[in-house]
């Protein structure tokens, strides 16, 4: 599982180190690297059994959104393997899409990784920090036991 963030820049031919402890999650998977897709102004990265999965869910999901949503979302998939220095080299399209110029940040969410453009995770932080401020918002999340 992947948890935790880390503040990291991205090299000028668009390589990214991955933090040591996603290396042990993806160094336990079948093939050392992950699968890059694009959703939410930011870069998802799944190891390839996580990938595998949830290709079959949505290969079973039959509506006219989701077959957009196929083209969108495996349209930009990308599967990257890791190079010997742990590295993984984002595609020119996909740095773009996220907006990633340098400073990034790498952001755990239990089944992946996400990657963002630094300026862009700042404001989504924000975002968030209001979201919480709503009852129901606030609700959902006691409702957890947080």
């Amino acid at each position: 599982m992947f948890r935790s963030s880390s503040f990291h820049t991205i090299d000028p031919k668009g390589r990214i180190i991955i933090p040591a402890r996603f290396r042990d999650v993806l160094k336990a998977d079948d093939e050392y690297g992950v699968v890059v897709s694009i959703k939410d102004g930011c870069l998802y990265a799944y190891t390839f059994n996580e990938w595998k999965q949830l290709e079959k869910k949505i290969l079973a999901a039959k509506s006219a959104a989701m077959e957009k949503f196929k083209r969108f979302f495996l349209g930009n998939a990308c599967p990257l393997k890791c190079d010997k220095q742990d590295r993984i080299l984002i595609p020119p399209s996909l740095r773009t899409y996220a907006g990633i110029e340098k400073d990034i940040v790498l952001v755990g969410v239990l089944d992946r990784f996400e990657i963002w453009a630094r300026e862009r995770w700042d404001q989504e932080n924000m975002k968030m920090e209001q979201e919480l401020e709503k009852e129901e918002v606030r609700e959902e999340i006691a409702s957890l036991g947080l």
